[in-house]
């Protein structure tokens, strides 16, 4: 004779078996949303591209996208920990050391933009033209106002970067502040200040808070600025949700993804350039 205890047993048992079953049945159905977590930079978010970008993804494959925008090195500290599905990020160097050493499965170039130095519309230290090396160098020897990112994103490695080609990695003058923060705060921040900022350009056309500034430096071949996209490897990270990060990074390397992103302009502008090679 079973005893009352052993029937809330069996009934707490089978309403598990029942709810297991009834999610497998609406998993199969596509009714319960599949979804993956993508690291990305703040560039991506903040220029708006995600906002036409995942709608899309999810309409052609039902899995939705949770973004948490961060600067690329913190994104790919998360992939590293497993925290995330796919990392879309734009520091190859840092992408590339990342597979190297196994987690992250594969790099693959998705799309490219530029960098530009912005600054105060009168440019008092001058310099307005395309040699970003030469611009930080009068910056640092005026010590005018430069906002840093210092967040260890793509942006900010970049900016250490010319700064070293300008033989003045820990030279930039008393203008210099590192703001420990993402594109548009900086942006904010030199906005408010009338200070000089490396941007991306993606962010900056997106940006509505520029009061006097503009974009003083480009065209120069070294601020050419490219994106990649990887899995993390579900070898490290069993949790991870390979094959729906895998579908994510097919379709947005392949020819649909690639229009999207093409189509995305701000003011007749092209904010970014697909460049996946399939």
């Amino acid at each position: 004779m079973k005893t009352a205890k052993s029937r809330v047993s069996f009934n707490s048992l089978g309403m598990v078996k029942l709810a297991l079953v009834a999610t497998s049945l609406l998993a199969s159905m596509g009714v319960l949303a599949q979804s993956i977590v993508v690291a990305s930079t703040t560039s991506t978010e903040q220029s708006g591209l995600f906002s036409v970008l995942l709608p899309e993804f999810k309409k052609a494959s039902g899995i939705d996208v949770k973004v948490v925008a961060l600067g690329t090195g913190q994104a790919i500290d998360m992939g590293r920990r497993g925290d995330a599905d796919v990392l879309f990020v734009h520091d190859k160097v840092a992408e590339e050391k990342v597979v190297a050493e196994g987690f992250a499965v594969k790099r693959i170039e998705v799309m490219y933009n530029d960098f530009v130095v912005v600054g105060p519309a009168a440019d008092p230290v001058k310099v307005q033209g395309k040699d970003v090396v030469e611009a930080l160098r009068k910056i640092a020897a005026a010590n005018a106002e430069f906002i840093s990112r210092g967040d260890k994103s793509g942006t900010h490695a970049a900016e250490l970067r010319f700064w070293k080609m300008a033989d003045l990695a820990d030279k930039q003058g008393s203008g210099y502040k590192s703001c420990g923060c993402g594109m548009g705060p900086a942006l904010n921040m030199a906005s408010s200040s009338n200070a000089y900022v490396l941007a991306d350009r993606g962010t900056w056309l997106n940006f509505k808070n520029r009061g006097d500034l503009k974009v003083l430096v480009e065209g120069d071949q070294r601020l050419f600025n490219q994106y990649g996209v990887m899995l993390v490897n579900p070898a490290k990270h069993p949790h991870v949700k390979a094959a729906e990060g895998q579908k994510f990074i097919d379709w947005v390397t392949g020819s649909a993804g690639q229009a999207v992103i093409a189509s995305y302009k701000i003011g007749g502008e092209q904010l970014f350039f697909p460049n996946a090679a399939r």
